[in-house]
């Protein structure tokens, strides 16, 4: 049990002191919620409407109902954090890795030498059945301890939020208790999930992972023992039988209220929440309420993690209860309508946009504007500038005296090198490089820090086909990593003929929808100067007919010599269509280094154009003479590297001359 001492010490004095240690030790970074208890790795069966048993595949996401909270809020514009412990292992890195992306302070997670991160398998049969198995034998976040509760890092927190598998053991009960005392110590507010599954607290077999409710007079007792603690507590009636004692709703509620003068927040599915701020009334209905939203179920696992972090945000920034409510049944409502938990859940954006416009479908998953921005509002790893030294070429390699596929392949690799030379660790540095012939690079690179994109077009094809690795309809991307973008290179023209426009539109609509299928971004590179005459308004006419069509690249590659009123009018056509695009790049076309400053210099004038992918201008030369055997590996190293760093130069000067110009 918890044993932390405040007899001798008053809490105002302990306060003074929290905050004394932290400004000592420079925490001067807020926090608004603190989530504490299980982390896990959910795999998802990705075949819907079979059982858990004929799975063939399973998507990877981060779970556990704190975990999920603390990311829900991050999308939501709170600053969150998880105290927790992972394995040190894939798992656990990855769950800490995915936090960080979506903005969660994970400084409280403690990684465990001895014990594997849990895992836990889940499927969607049916709207009624969701089959799910545990893995959480002796598993880390069952291992946090009191120690791993930092009283600095507690008094950062404006909130504490505990889950009620956590207080399931005496081990982890301890650690929640001792949070939760210092939360309240240092003028914290508090709140419990109460998340109950009897599985959790092995009163159910592992077969048994969907069950919601078993009466248990020992669990209800050992919740009644903490409820005090808290200002906010918020559960299913079922959820609040078991903490409340009693299978009658309001009978529970009442208990409860007998306990503690928290808020308490009843879950009601379809019809929504009630919040009670003093005495039980005689209905569920004669509680505080915010509207409901009739969308249909595709998956209710995670919708109460989602609620909670819609609840949070609303209650943390003052809101009124009706307004607060609002936020978390909307909340549920994307997650019931999604694939997987802590993915399904909404940006402040996205949230906003729903409440204002209301829903245009049932099926939100179906609704192509409201995915289109939830997917642009969410994706991870921010870049405010990109340099690309882009070596995916292959048709111009294979061309070279010289050049077969090994020594194509070898040297791919001598142009990672000079890539990560220049790169020095840096963000904002990326590759390009193929599969095909690069494909030791490409898998070298992958731990690297780079940003890599990935050409999937046969070289040169017009009208346009896909390399084999690929296949025409997109299929093999679900060999892919996450990271890798998909490069897409199309050369057409805004005035090609009706025959060649559809065949290339049909062929990037199709592979469009297989990288979001398996969750890859998308680089679109048009070059319609090599197919016809061009003008100013050429490519912008190219983008708008794009964004006509259903696709909305995260990155597009365009050509150097838009120039001024060129750039202008391709940038405010993509900021009409995609106000969150990722960003621009500008290709090379093998142009020498003093044409590229002119295009660099025009481009870099508008904010939208995040840097350069350029090759040929990189490493041209350098492999001329590496493939007839002029020079070796470390001379062409350096060559390639020298290019490249005058060329990111280059670049650095041309942004910063016009942030000078703007600032005066």
């Amino acid at each position: 049990m918890f044993h932390f001492g405040l007899t001798k010490l008053g809490a105002a004095d302990f306060r003074a002191t929290l905050r004394q240690g932290r400004e000592k030790d420079g925490m001067a970074q807020e926090l608004d919620v603190i989530t504490i208890g299980r982390a896990s790795v959910d795999l998802y069966g990705a075949q819907i409407g079979g059982r858990l048993e004929d799975m063939r595949s399973f998507e990877k996401y981060i779970g556990g109902s704190p975990t999920n909270i603390a990311a829900g809020a991050a999308r939501l514009g709170l600053r969150s954090a998880l105290i927790t412990r992972v394995g040190d292992e894939h798992m656990g890195r990855f769950i800490r890795e995915e936090l960080s992306a979506q903005g969660v302070d994970v400084s409280g997670i403690v990684t465990d030498p001895e014990r594997l991160t849990a895992l836990v398998l889940l499927g969607i049969r049916d709207r009624d059945r969701f089959p799910l198995i545990f893995y959480r034998e002796n598993c880390a976040d069952m291992a946090l301890c009191e120690a791993d509760i930092a009283p600095a890092f507690i008094a950062r927190a404006r909130c504490v939020t505990a889950t009620g598998t956590h207080l399931s053991h005496p081990l982890t009960e301890a650690a929640v208790l001792k949070a939760l005392h210092l939360a309240r110590a240092s003028g914290a507010r508090t709140a419990l999930d109460i998340d109950y599954r009897p599985n959790l607290w092995g009163l159910a077999g592992h077969g048994a992972g969907d069950s919601r409710y078993i009466e248990s007079a020992g669990v209800t007792a050992q919740l009644q023992a903490t409820l005090p603690l808290f200002d906010l507590i918020v559960g299913t009636e079922e959820e609040f039988h078991i903490a409340g004692g009693s299978t009658d709703t309001i009978a529970a509620l009442r208990a409860v209220r007998e306990l503690t003068g928290a808020v308490l927040v009843c879950k009601r599915g379809p019809m929504g929440a009630a919040a009670f701020t003093a005495a039980i009334p005689e209905s569920l209905d004669d509680g505080e309420s915010g509207p409901g939203f009739a969308v249909e179920v595709f998956n209710v696992l995670g919708a109460g993690d989602g609620f909670m972090a819609g609840l949070l945000k609303g209650w943390l920034d003052g809101e009124p209860w009706p307004r607060s409510l609002s936020y978390a049944n909307a909340c549920g409502a994307f997650a019931v309508s999604r694939h997987g938990c802590a993915p399904a859940y909404p940006s402040w954006t996205e949230l906003q946009t729903f409440l204002t416009e209301g829903i245009r479908s049932p099926a939100l998953r179906k609704d192509a504007a409201l995915e289109q921005l939830h997917w642009s509002t969410t994706r991870h790893r921010q870049h405010d500038s990109l340099r690309v030294f882009a070596f995916d070429h292959r048709k111009q390699m294979e061309e070279m005296p010289g050049a077969t596929p090994d020594r194509i392949a070898a040297f791919k690799l001598l142009c990672l090198a000079a890539a990560e030379r220049v790169a020095a660790g840096q963000p904002g540095y990326g590759i390009l490089c193929d599969g095909r012939l690069g494909a030791g690079a490409l898998h070298a690179a992958a731990d690297r820090g780079l940003w890599i994109g990935r050409p999937v077009e046969f070289p040169g094809s017009r009208p346009l086909t896909f390399e084999d690795e690929v296949g025409e309809a997109g299929g093999g991307l679900a060999e892919w990593p996450q990271p890798q973008v998909v490069k897409l290179l199309c050369f057409c023209h805004p005035d090609d003929p009706e025959d060649m426009r559809l065949a290339q539109e049909q062929a990037i609509q199709r592979l469009f929808s297989a990288a979001r299928r398996n969750r890859l971004e998308t680089l679109l590179e048009i070059i319609p100067s090599k197919v016809g005459p061009v003008d100013a308004d050429s490519t912008a006419r190219l983008i708008r007919r794009f964004y006509e069509i259903g696709i909305y690249p995260d990155w597009w590659k365009l050509e150097p010599s838009l120039g001024e009123a060129g750039w202008t009018e391709v940038c405010a056509e993509i900021t009409r269509h995609d106000p969150h695009v990722r960003g621009i790049v500008v290709l090379g076309l093998d142009a020498p280094l003093d044409r590229l400053d002119r295009s660099f210099r025009d481009a870099a004038r508008h904010p939208l154009v995040k840097g350069f992918a350029v090759g040929r201008s990189i490493f041209g030369e350098a492999a001329r003479d590496w493939f007839d055997g002029s020079i070796g590996d470390a001379e062409a190293i350096e060559r390639m590297a020298e290019r490249y760093a005058t060329l990111c130069g280059v670049w650095d000067r041309a942004r910063t001359a016009h942030q000078m110009e703007m600032t005066g």
